[in-house]
């Protein structure tokens, strides 16, 4: 192979990682309810809760700056999706804030969060086992 073609397979070679690399969004980050609770007593980080005001209100996890933004909403047709979740948590975070996603069990926070990253927040952190297991691990709550 001559050397203009081997310079022409190398910039093409680099030139597609570039653009890989520009595609790659963040990797979701899985923390248990122990390591959720470090983070956020520490400071710096904030709760969102993604179930529903109902199952909020019942009770959650207790810090004074914990949000409440559904990722999905009962109507009379069941449970969907919540079609303005993105903007609702852009009307109380930035996407630099750093969040700890939970929810009832651990389902619905891996979508929010996946959704939170593909909308470009850098530091989402998904709890693990969710308000369930924040219970079963005993820390503090708040009805």
């Amino acid at each position: 192979m001559n050397t203009q073609k081997r310079y022409a397979n190398v910039v093409t070679f680099t030139i597609l990682l570039l653009v890989q690399s520009y595609r790659s969004e963040p990797e979701m980050i899985t923390i248990d309810v122990r390591k959720a609770n470090s983070l956020l007593r520490d400071g710096g980080y904030r709760y969102l809760d993604v179930r529903t005001s109902e199952e909020y209100m019942k009770g959650h996890v207790d810090f004074d700056d914990a949000l409440n933004v559904p990722y999905m909403i009962d109507t009379h047709q069941g449970r969907v999706k919540n079609g303005n979740f993105l903007e609702q948590v852009l009307s109380l975070c930035n996407k630099g804030d750093h969040l700890v996603v939970g929810c009832k069990s651990g389902v619905r926070s891996v979508y929010a969060s996946n959704a939170l990253l593909e909308a470009g927040f850098k530091h989402v952190y998904n709890m693990r086992g969710g308000y369930l297991a924040w219970l079963e691990n005993d820390l503090p709550v708040a009805s």
